[in-house]
């Protein structure tokens, strides 16, 4: 990969021949699976969300907003939210009887295909035998093995129900290690919705975080300092203010929710070498990277190893899982084994642990990873740059392919996935879908241009994700792949 103006070029020679080859990817999405996608103009004419938008009244007199996580209300694309019925592979359905082309994936899980015929057959066995044990099962041995001989920096490790639980308890952890209180966070980076890390920075180089929601109490947020992505001298700056007094860096090693920000080169690195020097621990998110970038995750693809490493997303198969691990001496720390407390009644649960294992073992099959031949010029190096998004250009876009049967990401900031089940009719179907002359107002050379590289992308790599956003002029502005294998190197 050849090194231009600190970025990379990108150049995406179309690797549909070989993805058409490689059946053992997705084996497990039969003609009978998966329905057939009728013509997009039939698809047009027939496109209706009547249902939809009749249950999601209901839904908001019983659920707040009418969902369980604000993303999926469509705030940011307007209309109402799908409700969905059943998904399989690289597709989804919805209640109103509509076919959509997947590039959520769950919001990441589903990296081998919604309802892997080989995990839900798992799951059948393991449901025989029961639903929670409450207990200790070997399942639990067999994942944290897997996990363990992944990823590097993990020596032992502690499996809980989801991703913030598993940054809350990283965070008691690494503080109860170093017996320091302070931590550096970076801006864009999301570590789930507990107090300490619902926080954004203030007016100065030293000012304390404030908090991002109500409710919120500034006690909560007292300790954790913050910093712009990829800003080493703020970092320098931030453990000078506060000599001995910092316990851990905690970051995303590639920003992937909000928009995409890749590190520069050699930032990895260096937020290394300032921890060890003032006795701090440096923490990895992969929540969303791991076993996504690579299979030991970000880590392991740019050679870095942290003290503490979170987990999610993929390691549950679609099922609610989290887990935070690290060095033995760190994680021994941890009760029963040490004074620090965390626990959890469905953590370890036997269907997470299932859906886990059957996913892993698919990823570490023979051609899962491929990397890309070359990657995106002038990647997003921080969160103001990702910032710098059209979001009424990209709603519009969104409820238009909607109409076309591709479903992306509802927010301009959030990553988009996709999965081994993915095809080349999938991705062929999108750019006729993205090419259609109905973008007016969109300079349809120039979109047309960001999708097929875009799909482009997709289609040379398994499990990429993309941030694709537009400008006023209807240009695309720099977009980068996100968080993925294809990332600058040094």
């Amino acid at each position: 990969m050849a090194s231009v103006s600190g970025g990379v070029a990108l150049s995406c020679p179309s690797r549909l021949s070989h993805r058409s080859s490689s059946s053992s990817h997705r084996r497990h999405v039969s003609s009978s699976s998966v329905k057939m996608a009728v013509s997009v103009d039939e698809k047009k004419k027939s496109f209706t969300l009547r249902k939809s938008e009749e249950a999601f009244e209901i839904a908001k007199e019983l659920m707040p907003g009418g969902v369980n996580s604000p993303v999926r209300a469509f705030k940011s694309v307007g209309g109402q939210p799908i409700l969905f019925d059943s998904v399989k592979g690289s597709h989804m359905w919805d209640i109103d009887g509509n076919e959509y082309i997947d590039y959520v994936g769950s919001w990441g899980p589903a990296i081998i295909g919604h309802a892997d015929d080989e995990v839900l057959a798992a799951l059948a066995e393991t449901m025989k035998k029961g639903t929670s044990f409450g207990a200790p099962c070997l399942l639990e041995n067999i994942l944290a093995e897997m996990v363990i001989s992944a990823v590097p920096s993990i020596e032992m490790v502690r499996f809980v129900n989801s991703g913030t639980e598993a940054c809350m308890g990283m965070l008691r952890l690494a503080r109860a290690f170093t017996g320091k209180e302070k931590i550096i966070k970076f801006e864009g980076c999301y570590h789930g919705h507990a107090d300490p890390f619902l926080v954004k920075a203030g007016s100065g180089v030293a000012t304390l975080g404030l908090p991002d929601s109500p409710g919120v109490p500034r006690a909560a947020t007292f300790e954790t300092l913050t910093s712009p992505f990829n800003d080493l001298s703020t970092v320098e700056k931030l453990f000078e203010a506060n000599k001995g007094e910092i316990a851990a860096v905690i970051l995303e090693p590639v920003v992937g929710n909000s928009g995409f920000i890749a590190p520069k080169p050699d930032f990895l690195n260096a937020l290394q070498e300032i921890t060890k020097e003032n006795g701090a621990l440096l923490v990895f998110d992969e929540v969303m990277t791991g076993f996504r970038i690579s299979y030991g995750g970000a880590q392991e693809y740019f050679g870095i190893t942290p003290d503490i490493t979170t987990l999610g997303k993929i390691i549950g198969g679609g099922l609610p899982v989290g887990a935070y691990g690290g060095r033995r001496e760190i994680m021994e720390l941890v009760a029963p084994a040490g004074p620090m407390y965390q626990a959890g009644t469905l953590s370890g649960n036997p269907l997470a642990m299932t859906a886990g294992i059957q996913t892993l073992k698919r990823l570490k099959e023979p051609g899962s990873y491929e990397y890309l031949d070359k990657i995106t010029e002038g990647p997003v190096y921080n969160f103001g740059d990702a910032k710098n998004s059209d979001t009424a250009k990209f709603a519009r876009f969104f409820r238009g392919m909607l109409e076309e049967g591709v479903y992306f990401a509802p927010s301009q900031f959030e990553a988009g996935f996709t999965s081994l089940a993915h095809t080349p009719e999938d991705i062929q179907q999108t750019i006729a879908a993205a090419e259609k002359p109905k973008w007016n107002g969109f300079f349809v050379w120039s979109l047309s241009v960001v999708i097929m590289a875009y799909l482009s992308l997709f289609v040379c790599l398994d499990g990429c994700i993309v941030s694709c956003t537009l400008n006023n002029r209807g240009e695309h502005i720099p977009y980068s792949v996100s968080p993925l294998r294809a990332l600058p190197m040094a």
